[in-house]
Order: structure tokens, then sequence, then C-alpha cells
């Protein structure tokens, strides 16, 4: 089987987060980007594929028709036992070209989409062919915008307990929206912080000690820049409270960097920035070597977050999966994806990653 065209498909669906809100410089965003990736074969099988494009999403489409579509095209679909050959020869090829951003991206939305036709050629769903499932069902933690007043912090986090997460994670960079969190979701809901890499090592173990009767689960990259890992394993060491990383982070040699310099208690790969499945089980397997928990990294609606469902599913360590708490005006899988009232999300049993993209959905949103 062959595969014969690799394509990007640009989708941007509209959300509302009430009164929260995603800036990028002075630009407020109000709608999700999916760079959705299809790897077409003469079989007449598709595997679906999803590469980070947030704020980028015409340079990680580019990315995909000008490197790795020429990559791919035309050659023999792998099995699920030699799709890490064929992925580490992609990233040989194109190791000019950076190793991390956007390039990462690109290849992560491809390795993403040809596990998903490998385990469709099995007639599997994704974790059947990896390994055995421990859990069906995945509980979500609702992952707030920013909003930086404290009494709308709280008026958030109750509204997100009454919808039936059972942990918050806010992204707040003071001390006062922590305190009213807790306060608002009481003593035994988990609550999280991310940060977004504000501070210098100094400022950020202030915040950890200042933080610590609101007994964050963990802060996330409290550090700028995210790479300096030995300021961020000080900050672990001096700060009094757990870390977690890794979003930014690309390929497995970066997270064993991380890791290796003792700088969080919770690795975070996110499975459509750092190089796909195969590399997220790299990273799974150094974590469990050196005894960091995962915290997963996946705010996000499109493939990547079907294969982070499957790849928890592998594990019965109790981690939440990561939901962007807002209102999206539609959904590619027909609201499959969506938390229910016990604050969890099915993981999909359909071949491949579980389900189809909705195609109609898809026809809607499409950026040309």
């Amino acid at each position: 089987m062959l595969i014969t065209d690799v394509r990007a498909h640009h989708i941007r669906i509209p959300y509302d987060a009430g009164v929260a809100s995603f800036k990028q410089g002075a630009s407020a965003i109000a709608a999700v980007d999916i760079v959705l990736v299809e790897v077409s074969t003469d079989a007449g099988l598709t595997g679906w594929g999803d590469a980070w494009g947030y704020v980028c999403p015409r340079s990680t489409a580019t990315a995909i028709d000008e490197m790795i579509a020429p990559q791919a095209r035309g050659l023999e679909v792998p099995d699920a036992v030699g799709i890490p050959l064929f992925m580490e020869r992609i990233q040989r090829n194109l190791h000019l070209f950076g190793r991390y951003g956007i390039t990462m991206f690109a290849i992560s939305g491809l390795d993403i989409a040809l596990w998903d036709l490998a385990a469709r050629v099995q007639g599997e769903p994704l974790h059947r062919l990896i390994g055995a499932r421990k859990r069906g069902r995945i509980p979500a933690y609702a992952s707030l915008l920013k909003i930086g007043k404290p009494d709308l912090v709280a008026q958030e986090c109750e509204a997100a307990l009454r919808r039936g997460y059972p942990a918050i994670k806010l992204h707040e960079t003071t001390v006062p929206p922590v305190f009213a969190a807790r306060q608002a979701i009481g003593a035994n809901i988990p609550l999280m912080v991310d940060m977004n890499c504000p501070m210098d090592g100094v400022t950020a173990i202030a915040f950890a000690h200042e933080c610590q009767a609101a007994a964050p689960l963990f802060l996330e990259e409290p550090v700028w820049p995210p790479e300096d890992f030995t300021t961020l394993a000080e900050v672990r060491k001096k700060g009094g409270l757990d870390l977690a990383a890794g979003e930014n982070a690309c390929t497995f040699y970066q997270f064993r960097q991380m890791l290796a310099a003792g700088a969080v208690s919770f690795a975070q790969p996110s499975v459509i920035k750092v190089g796909g499945i195969t590399e997220y089980l790299k990273v799974v397997a150094l974590a469990d070597e050196l005894g960091v928990k995962l915290a997963p990294h996946s705010p996000y609606f499109g493939p990547g977050f079907l294969a982070t469902l499957q790849l928890m599913s592998l594990r019965d360590d109790g981690t939440f999966v990561e939901v962007f708490y807002m209102n999206r005006a539609a959904c590619l899988w027909r609201g499959h994806i969506d938390v229910d009232a016990t604050g969890t999300i099915a993981v999909p049993d359909g071949p491949g990653l579980g389900y189809e993209p909705d195609k109609e959905i898809m026809e809607r949103y499409r950026v040309a």
C-alpha cells in the first residue's frame, strides 16, 4: 500500500470563552485553528493527523505541503513496527530546517496520521495496536484561559465544577487569582497553575512560596526561557512546589535534557508538537524510567486530542486530560469528545484514532 498524497487542511472554529481571553501580542484570539493532516493511500484508506498551528496555521500548513508531503508521497505505508524508522528518516532529511517549532509540528501531524492508518489497516483502535487498554474513560480538567480578576476566576471555577469537571487549571501569573480559585473549589479539588514562561528564577521561587498555602498540584512553566532547565530545576528545588513543563519541548532528546536536569515533577509531552505518537511514546518510557509523572498537554480539538485519549487509556495512573474551557461553535467529532456529567471523556473504540472527522464541519469552517 502506497502513500499517494499528504494534504494540510486549515480549519478555524470560533469559540466563546466568556470572561477569559487569549492573546498573541496585542491581538485577541477567538477561534481555534486546527491543521488537519490527511494521508491518502492507493488502497483507499485515509489516515488523519494533527499539526500544531494555533497562531501559525498557514506556516504549519505550508511546512506540510512543502517539506512533509514530498518526503512521504509515493512511499510504502509503514506498519506499527516500521513507523519509528520511517519518521527518523524524515527527521534526518529535514534536520536542516530545525528540530523544533514549525518543522516538528508538521512532522507530528504526519506521524499521527501514519499511526491512525496502521491501526485502520488492522481494523483496531490505536490503543490496541500499542498495548493493553487500562481505562475506558479519562477524567478531564478544565483548562481556563487567562482571566486576571480574582472574582471572575472564582466564578469560572465554580461554573466548571457545576459542569462536572473534577479538576481545574488556571492560566494566571499573580497570586490573588490562585487563592480565589482555591477558595471557590475547596480543599479537595486538584488545582494547577499554568504560567506560560513569564519569570526569572528568583521571581518564580518567590511566586511559588506565595502560592504554597493554596496547595496547587503543580506550577507549569514558570521560567523564561522554557529551555532553561537549570533554572527550572532550581525553582523546583527552592520553591517548595512541584513543577510541570514540556509543551514547548520537541523530540525525546529535549525531554531527556529536561528530566536529566531534575527540572520537573510532571512531564508534559504534546503529541502534536513533540514529534507525534512516536516521540510521545519515547518520552513516556523515559519518564517512567526516571520516576517522573505524566501530565500530557492537550488543549486542542483535532486528531491530536483523539490520539491523546488513546495514549492515556494505556495507563492507569490517574492522569487528567486537558480540555480548554470554552464553548466551541462546532465539533469535528460530532460531540464525541465532550466532557460528560461525570467529568470524563470516553476513549474511542473505532478503528485508528476512533472517529472520522465530520466533512461537513470541515467544509463549513475551512480557511482557503
